[in-house]
């Protein structure tokens, strides 16, 4: 399990769900992980209880992003692994979406995940792995999803053109696209616990093959791998892990 020994990983939004599953399974394959989030508090009591280092930064700012880099590059030098992760949802059909909400999602799912990547190619080492957090939503359409998935559908096509222009140096840029993943992504919607459990039961029995939910883990597994040399010869992939749903 030691397969990421000397490896430096950054993965932003580190704090909780599918970005603090990943930073725990880097760190015990070995890798030196950075975290990063907005919030001071919960991005260090994350890095505390993991073991590795917290910076805080918005993803959204792309000041913050810069700064992050020239942080990372002082402490750690160049970076093996870029785990693209941090995001948010938000629903509303296209009549009810305000400026508000779609400059929010845009701002930090598609634009702060594209200036990420941006800022950090000239410390990323060649042979780097970069990997997006996605979403199946970019392949399917949905009542109420249009911002979401079009934030997730644009990162799609970022990842493969940054892994035609990044090939030279044997970067390798990916994309991992969950469906019903068990996050705390959905309580920041503005539902309650309840209405998000009855929502996604529905989901799961009549959407998904598999009849089950994903896991943190699940995907961090899948980041881990897309990070080894196990995957050495994929670049420019979306890997779609949604128990079958998109084929529903």
């Amino acid at each position: 399990m030691d397969d990421l020994k000397n490896k430096v990983a950054v993965i932003t939004g580190g704090n909780s769900g599918i970005g603090y599953a990943t930073a725990k399974q880097l760190k015990e394959q070995g890798a030196t992980v950075i975290i990063t989030g907005r919030r001071k508090e919960a991005i260090e009591k994350a890095a505390s209880e993991l073991g590795v280092t917290a910076i805080v930064a918005d993803q959204s700012n792309v000041g913050d992003t810069e700064n992050l880099v020239a942080k990372v590059k002082q402490d750690f030098g160049q970076v093996d692994i870029l785990f693209i992760n941090a995001g948010i949802a938000g629903l509303g059909t296209v009549e009810q979406t305000t400026e508000a909400l779609f400059d929010s999602i845009i701002n930090i799912n598609f634009r702060g995940a594209y200036f990420t990547l941006s800022k950090f190619i000239p410390i990323l080492k060649d042979s780097a792995s970069v990997v997006f957090l996605s979403s199946n939503t970019a392949s399917m359409s949905g009542a109420g999803s249009s911002v979401y998935s079009s934030s997730k559908a644009a990162l799609n096509s970022v990842m493969k053109i940054a892994a035609l222009e990044l090939a030279p140096r044997k970067i390798r840029v990916n994309s991992v696209s969950p469906g019903p993943t068990e996050t705390e992504v959905m309580n920041k919607v503005g539902l309650d616990k309840e209405t998000i459990k009855t929502i996604m039961d529905v989901v799961v029995e009549s959407k998904v093959p598999l009849k089950q939910m994903g896991t943190t883990e699940d995907v961090a597994k899948m980041v881990s791998h897309l990070s080894s040399d196990a995957s050495k010869f994929i670049t420019g992939a979306d890997f779609i892990m949604d128990g079958g749903m998109v084929l529903a």
